[in-house]
């Protein structure tokens, strides 16, 4: 038996590549999203325990927090986030302080009192806190963002750990 063809049939044949021509840069746009969260997101978990690891060595006796500044540049060194030709963080970046490779670290010494508890009395307790901040550039959608007249910038990564210094 013969099929017999309808005009819909031929008004319909260019319908498929209109819909793929305004849909596919959408789809695209929402997979390199995913993928650029998922750079973002691998950076913020170095940055995260770049901050621990300065905090963790800050603490330890006979370590000043000049070491637990450089051992946080030196994990996010080994982490990938480090490296020539990156520029450096905006002024204001970790209380001032302007470090070259897109990163940077601080590391404070406090002490906090704490409240008496029962029968006990008031301890005092020293502390370091690390600061560790990271600018990062969108790989996939921020350029095609800017194509658009759009911008995302760049999104500063930041971490904070604060740890008790040990006692001698």
């Amino acid at each position: 038996m013969a099929t017999l063809k309808s005009v819909a049939d031929r008004r319909d044949r260019g319908q498929a590549v209109i819909e793929l021509a305004l849909t596919l840069p959408l789809l695209l746009l929402v997979v390199l999203g995913i993928f650029d969260f998922g750079f973002m997101f691998q950076k913020y978990e170095v940055v995260t325990n770049a901050a621990r690891e300065g905090a963790r060595v800050g603490v330890l006796p006979d370590y000043t927090t000049t070491d637990a500044v450089n051992r946080a540049l030196n994990y996010l060194d080994s982490g990938g986030l480090g490296g020539a030709g990156i520029t450096t963080l905006a002024p204001g970046a970790c209380g001032g302080a302007v470090v070259a490779n897109n990163r940077c670290a601080v590391a404070t010494p406090t002490t906090t009192t704490l409240p008496p508890v029962g029968l006990e009395a008031a301890k005092v307790v020293n502390q370091i806190t690390v600061v560790v901040e990271f600018d990062y550039d969108f790989t996939f959608v921020g350029p095609l963002m800017n194509l658009f007249g759009g911008s995302l910038g760049t999104t500063r990564l930041r971490s904070v750990s604060t740890m008790r210094v040990e006692p001698n």
